[in-house]
């Protein structure tokens, strides 16, 4: 963490500071009318169906050797929303500290989703019980599962296939990226109609999913915003909320 010890920064009488934020304001005006045609334009999009009987163990409430299905973690609920965490099932007892960041922002939106005919969960490849200990030491509450037992992550895009690897030829995002890890993050969207039909409608990956962390956006409210250009790689200040020296 640093500190700023001198200003090196414009200063302006309070109608001239009005004046400037007057002008930002218009701009910001343009960026939120163009997110939401960006928005109605995802709507859009066609849908992709989606058959396989992917199956899915968890929470720990569930019984030992139970699974739940894709349309399962619906609930009631037409929609549903899944944030893909990178968490394999080699990876020991911690998840990945980058998506553990997005996973902070988690709790507390469930209901306001519910009220708006939205399921929320958490998928990962590490096992129940690597999950079960991970999310206690957290301290998060939401409906975290595994696709372990399925091929879910790989055909989401999200981990890519050991052959791929193998080869180098292992892709992200839309084929747009290399992979780089063995997992990556995403969010996908999904909706279920009423003869029992499930379609894929909406995926984003990478810098996509900055919508989804608060707190990046209240650090980008600040005169220094992520502070992040000097860094060796842009989170190499980011720890575990419980592994902070301070």
């Amino acid at each position: 963490m640093t500190t700023t010890t001198s200003i090196d920064h414009e200063v302006l009488g309070h109608d001239a500071w009005v004046q400037a934020q007057h002008a930002h304001l218009t701009r910001e005006k343009e960026l939120t009318r163009l997110r939401d045609d960006l928005a109605a334009e995802r709507r859009a999009l066609p849908w992709l169906e989606v058959t396989e009987d992917y199956r899915f163990a968890g929470p720990v409430a569930t019984a030992p050797g139970q699974t739940r299905s894709l349309a399962d973690l619906f609930e009631d609920r037409d929609q549903l929303l899944i944030y893909h965490f990178m968490y394999g099932p080699d990876w020991g007892d911690e998840g990945c500290p980058s998506c553990s960041f997005w996973a902070d922002n988690f709790d507390g939106v469930q209901v306001h989703l519910a009220h708006r005919d939205t399921s929320f969960a958490v998928v990962s490849r590490a096992t129940t019980e690597q999950i079960a200990a991970y999310q206690a030491r957290m301290g998060w509450g939401f409906g975290w599962y595994s696709s372990n037992e399925s091929q879910f992550n790989f055909d989401m895009g999200v981990t890519p296939r050991p052959e791929a690897i193998e080869a180098g030829t292992a892709r992200y995002n839309f084929g747009t990226q290399d992979a780089g890890t063995d997992e990556n993050p995403g969010a996908s969207a999904f909706r279920r109609t009423e003869d029992g039909r499930i379609f894929l409608t909406y995926q984003t990956f990478s810098r996509g999913l900055d919508l989804l962390n608060g707190a990046y956006h209240w650090l980008d409210l600040t005169s220094k915003g992520r502070d992040e250009g000097e860094l060796e790689w842009p989170m190499a200040w980011l720890r575990r909320h419980d592994a902070y020296e301070d």
